[in-house]
């Protein structure tokens, strides 16, 4: 299997395969992941020790830092002490040393940032052997692709299953387990543009949850396709039955215990797929057919906390969306993020704004204006039209552009 998994920057994707790992990596790799856990657990705790030493500074006095720079001085000096490090290779232990870099430095710019609680990024934490999965990062330098053979620094040799080619020499790799088992290994790629013949029509996306994308075609609508609905009987099944095995606090899982969670896990996993071939087919015929699209800049992750929160989740907005952009990326579309405030108030066919919010039970649009009656829903649709200037017919008496509106390809 191989997938574009986001993009790393406006050139460049993921391209994921399945590994297969015999026994002889498999161990290596055990033991790769060994060293990396340490070094980040050892970066967590002189986190934790700058961070009290500079609470008990004297104020004006000048802070203690905890930066990539301390970090690489403090590996170095840990592989010169121990011979069980050095055994792994430096490669996979710097880039972490990034990794948890970037994390605690996107947690203080929260804090500073004021943002409220909910929404920061928390602090990097410990990894528990038990707990957390493997996961490795590989620059140039640490990989190389071999006779159809991922060769990783340190000796660690991996079949991987090629189920198309790469488009372009990768620039890194990173391996990992998921929650199922299974080993994969993503690389990032130059993505190549493959340009689709020019349509002349536009199409402008509404987020919602009872159907998970209104358009203004009628013919490109998603209806919520319920796979978690559908999967959860038999997930409450294997759920109770972990329930019912569930070890005490401090030890270690029974068979039956691990092969329930087992189990739990193929199904999540099952109902991730489910969902992501549904957007991504139904991303594609919306790309072949339209040359534009205004989309709605939705973030679902407020959702989480109301009523519509397990129907919002099992309609996956935010990974049909990603799905979206990506295919027009790929296939070299323009897509237009558009700010959803006020689309539900807006009248897409004159652009006046209602005085007051519609409740989420109206489902029925009525300007007070010129009169016009249409679905809620197919009305923001076309208000996402009209504000990327994609609407002719009434883009003149649309309502402007807001700051936030952007253009994502």
């Amino acid at each position: 299997m191989t997938t574009p998994r986001g993009t790393e920057d406006a050139g460049h994707a993921r391209y994921t395969y399945r590994l297969r790992v015999s026994a002889t990596a498999l161990t290596l790799l055990e033991a790769e992941w060994d060293r990396c856990r340490w070094i980040w657990n050892e970066s967590v705790a002189k986190s934790k020790q700058v961070h009290a030493a500079n609470g008990a500074l004297s104020e004006g006095a000048e802070k203690l830092t905890c930066g990539p720079a301390q970090l690489d001085k403090m590996l170095t000096e840990a592989r010169a002490a121990m011979s069980w490090l050095r055994e792994g290779s430096s490669v996979p232990q710097q880039q972490l040393i990034r990794d948890f870099a970037k994390s605690r430095a996107k947690a203080i710019k929260d804090v500073k940032a004021r943002l409220p609680v909910k929404q920061r990024a928390g602090m990097p934490g410990y990894k528990k052997k038990r707990e957390a999965r493997p996961s490795l990062n590989y620059t140039r330098r640490g990989f190389r692709i071999k006779d159809g053979r991922l060769h990783l620094a340190g000796g660690i040799v991996l079949t991987v299953v090629w189920s198309r080619d790469l488009p372009s020499d990768p620039t890194s790799v990173r391996v990992y387990r998921d929650s199922v088992g299974h080993w994969y290994c993503s690389f990032v790629a130059a993505a190549e543009v493959q340009p689709l013949p020019a349509t002349g029509a536009v199409i402008g996306i509404d987020w919602g949850v009872k159907e998970t994308a209104t358009t203004t075609s009628d013919a490109h609508d998603l209806p919520h396709p319920e796979h978690g609905k559908t999967a959860a009987a038999k997930l409450a099944r294997y759920q109770r039955m972990m329930a019912r095995r569930k070890p005490p606090k401090g030890k270690s899982g029974s068979k039956g215990y691990r092969a329930a969670r087992k189990q739990t896990a193929k199904l999540h996993k099952k109902v991730a797929r489910q969902r992501q071939d549904t957007a991504r087919k139904w991303a594609k015929q919306v790309v072949c057919d339209h040359d534009a699209l205004a989309v709605e800049d939705f973030k679902p992750k407020f959702l989480a906390k109301s009523t519509m929160a397990r129907k919002a989740a099992d309609a996956a907005i935010g990974a049909t969306k990603r799905a979206l952009i990506e295919m027009g990326r790929k296939h070299g579309r323009t897509v237009h993020l558009v700010n959803p405030a006020f689309t539900t108030m807006d009248c897409a066919h004159c652009g006046v704004r209602a005085k007051h919010r519609l409740l989420l039970s109206e489902r029925t649009y009525t300007c007070t204006s010129c009169g016009t009656v249409s679905p809620r829903d197919k009305n923001s649709a076309r208000v996402m039209l009209v504000r990327a200037g994609l609407y002719p017919a009434t883009v003149d008496r649309g309502s402007p552009d807001s700051p936030q509106d952007r253009q994502a390809a």
